[in-house]
């Protein structure tokens, strides 16, 4: 994987010219190839590339076509006739043709309000409405996105986190059109989400031609962008098929959600005739004319000839075989709107009434009809934002848990947890939780990333050791998956794991009591549990807009204004799923982590759901350097790792930062508070003018801010004691010969971001 989101790739031109017949190959073109090639590319109003389809279809005597549908209320005759036409072709050029029915699609983007069990009924009646109106079931699958995935997530959701990763949110946007949107509406998370899963879908399906509408190029050239991306052997044919038009004139595509634009697939005689006499259809005029183009993209090719019944008087009858013909009669008048309309109602009668008949006859089709008219055709706007409480929030304790009576045991619980977090909410809740449930879930996590610092290693020790010494069940997420989605190691997930190992036993040589604690691969997990997952992240995902997922880019170290990939949005929706997939109650992570946990909040507020998770957020733990607001690995001048030696930690604590009376910003005794004093309960000064031990930051600080207390003892106290900390990992490191290979194979990766 590359290390940085790759540069946009160009997409083939629209209007490329096809290339010649002959193939690069040299290979000869048979007779019979060549009659599937005609066929094959009939379907299509557009090709890329003609070479290539030639010499697939040399060389593979039944390839794979891919085509789809969101089910999304009721059918009209883009979807039906056209799709029917197609896949019949192909099939009888020999192709395998692969329908998927894009339940998850549907639901993301918010068809029939997200009610995924519509949807499902929707996709059934596609189905009918395929098999009566004639689509040869021979070599034609019907597969529900939803059970494909879930079959082989643990192939496909890799496939999209890599889609994502090596793209920009900037080139993902552009393919808004596949979705009925444009890239400058207001998005949700979805959307984006929606384009990386389409994309997969391509080469999930193992699809050798992408068969699918002109509105759905961009994201099937981003499948063959990725193709060259990864170097990737055989790229999609995309065929993309012309867009029926509305009734209406300036409607460039038929639409459901507008009755008057569109002839649906089970509509009486009657509905088929009003609506083609009110359709536009200009004297003369051809070019933006509906009529015509139904007639030259259903009648001709459905029956071969167009005919049209007149009076002696008007021309008589006359059967066109030709849409030259046709152009030709119409522009010249020998042709009236009249005429045509008349048998363009009477041939798509003749085509939908073998599906009237079905839907009649048949009663599990006449009950899905019945369930799918009752439908509100709706594109639900997204949920109304919630606003994050403040950063600064009081820590005043809820209404609900306002005169509860605690027990001197829930006190003492309360204290210990409550002491971890520089900001707790709500505190009431938390009060609440520990009173009511006697081993509550606490969420940790990381992303394995390189070597491990001190604020990573010593504080979650000291609080995970808290926290489980108050009775709490700690899960610590190895976040294996998120690493590789903000690029880190360079996205290489096998060094990413190796890093992973190593954190685990750095934490148990460190002291962690690891009795109520789980550590949980985040791929083996949602690999194990993608059926809930994925429709979390999904449900999240769609009801957060793009704005508000930005704002928490701070979680992976970035900002909402860097360039981002479209994996740094898939990142927090995922993130924010983590925390129900294992069922937390009190998320205890970096204050850097807070406006993920504030997601989570509010989605419970916005599904009603009545336990939200408490949020307990520790310090950030500053660099070396004057400034470092955060420990950084990337910069191993501002982070003592937990494996250094005791000439390494002497040295740069000996170099930093530490200005004399100056407590606000000091890194010296900002470890002193939140390393030295959790881990020992007092700090021990051994200075000329006597030994010291402070049992309270609040002392440490008078002295120090007074003079009384030089910068030179405090970093001789604090080498000492960090030293003490580590000693028993450095001692691990260098006697077990699986840490000492582990240690030795994450010093030589690269730490990339």
């Amino acid at each position: 994987m590359k290390t940085a989101v790759s540069l946009e790739m160009e997409a083939p031109s629209d209007n490329a010219p096809a290339q010649a017949s002959s193939l690069a190959s040299g290979l000869q073109i048979s007779e019979e190839v060549e009659q599937r090639f005609n066929l094959v590319r009939s379907v299509g109003e557009q090709c890329t590339h003609d070479d290539e389809l030639r010499d697939l279809l040399s060389k593979k005597t039944a390839p794979v076509c891919y085509d789809g549908f969101e089910p999304s209320g009721r059918m009209h005759i883009a979807q039906g006739l056209m799709k029917i036409m197609s896949v019949n072709k192909l099939t009888s050029a020999g192709c395998r043709v692969k329908i998927l029915i894009a339940d998850w699609f549907a639901y993301m983007n918010n068809k029939l309000g997200g009610d995924l069990k519509k949807i499902r009924v929707v996709g059934e009646y596609f189905k009918e409405i395929f098999q009566a109106a004639g689509m040869k079931s021979e070599n034609v699958e019907f597969l529900w996105s939803s059970e494909e995935i879930n079959a082989r997530g643990d192939e496909y959701w890799p496939l999209v986190m890599d889609i994502a990763c090596r793209n920009s949110l900037a080139k993902i946007k552009r393919c808004m059109p596949i979705m009925g949107h444009s890239e400058t509406e207001e998005l949700s998370a979805a959307h984006i989400l929606y384009v990386c899963m389409q994309c997969a879908d391509t080469l999930f399906l193992e699809a050798d031609i992408c068969q699918l509408g002109m509105d759905q190029e961009t994201v099937n050239l981003l499948a063959r962008d990725y193709c060259d991306d990864t170097k990737r052997g055989s790229k999609p044919v995309i065929l993309s098929h012309h867009l029926l038009p509305g009734l209406q004139q300036g409607q460039t595509k038929m639409s459901k959600s507008d009755p008057s634009s569109a002839i649906f697939m089970e509509d009486e005689e009657a509905e088929v005739n009003v609506k083609i006499k009110k359709a536009y259809c200009p004297p003369e005029i051809v070019e933006g004319n509906p009529c015509i183009e139904y007639v030259r993209y259903i009648i001709l090719p459905w029956f071969s000839e167009f005919t049209v019944e007149r009076d002696e008087k008007f021309g008589g009858i006359k059967t066109y075989k030709s849409f030259e013909d046709i152009v030709t009669d119409y522009k010249s008048k020998d042709l009236h709107p009249k005429d045509l309309k008349d048998a363009l109602s009477k041939a798509l009668n003749k085509i939908l009434q073998p599906v009237r008949d079905h839907f009649k006859t048949n009663s599990r089709a006449k009950n899905l009809l019945k369930q799918v008219k009752g439908y509100k055709i709706t594109r639900t706007d997204l949920s109304k934002e919630m606003e994050a409480l403040s950063i600064n929030a009081p820590n005043s304790a809820s209404s609900s848990a306002a005169g509860l009576q605690m027990s001197e045991e829930v006190e003492k619980k309360y204290n210990i947890v409550r002491n971890i977090g520089e900001e707790c909410i709500q505190e009431g809740e938390l009060k609440n939780l520990l009173a009511k449930k006697p081993t509550p879930i606490c969420y940790d996590g990381f992303e394995p990333s390189g070597r491990m610092h001190i604020a990573q290693g010593v504080m979650k020790v000291t609080n995970v050791n808290k926290l489980t010494s108050a009775g709490c069940q700690v899960k610590i997420w190895i976040a294996d998956w998120f690493a590789q989605l903000n690029n880190k190691l360079g996205g290489d997930l096998e060094r990413i794991k190796v890093v992973g190992e190593y954190f685990k036993e750095i934490w148990q040589a460190g002291g962690m009591n690891t009795d109520k604690v789980a550590f949980i691969w985040a791929s083996d997990e949602i690999n194990g549990r993608g059926g809930k997952y994925w429709p979390l992240v999904m449900d999240i995902a769609r009801r957060n807009n793009l704005r508000r997922i930005l704002r928490c880019g701070q979680i992976m170290g970035r900002s909402e204004t860097e360039v981002l990939s479209a994996a740094q949005i898939l990142y927090p929706c995922m993130q924010c799923a983590d925390i129900f997939l294992l069922e937390a109650d009190i998320c205890q992570l970096g204050m850097d982590q807070r406006k993920v946990n504030m997601l989570a909040r509010e989605y419970c507020d916005d599904i009603k759901r009545k336990n939200k998770p408490i949020i307990l957020s520790h310090h950030m733990l500053p660099g070396l350097q004057q400034g470092q607001e955060k420990m950084s690995k990337s910069n191993p001048s501002s982070a003592i790792f937990m494996e250094d030696e005791e000439a390494d930690v002497n040295d740069k604590i000996g170099q930093a930062y530490c200005p004399a009376k100056t407590v606000q910003g000091n890194p010296c005794l900002e470890y002193v508070k939140y390393l030295v004093l959790p881990r020992f309960n007092e700090f021990k000064v051994e200075a000329d003018g006597g030994n010291k031990t402070f049992n309270s930051f609040e002392d440490i600080a008078a002295d120090y801010e007074s003079g009384a207390l030089a910068p030179e003892d405090v970093k001789k106290a604090l080498v000492k004691a960090l030293n003490i900390m580590l000693q028993p990992v450095r001692d691990h490191f260098k006697t077990n010969e699986r840490a000492k290979n582990l240690l030795q194979q994450v010093k030589a990766f690269r730490v990339t971001r």
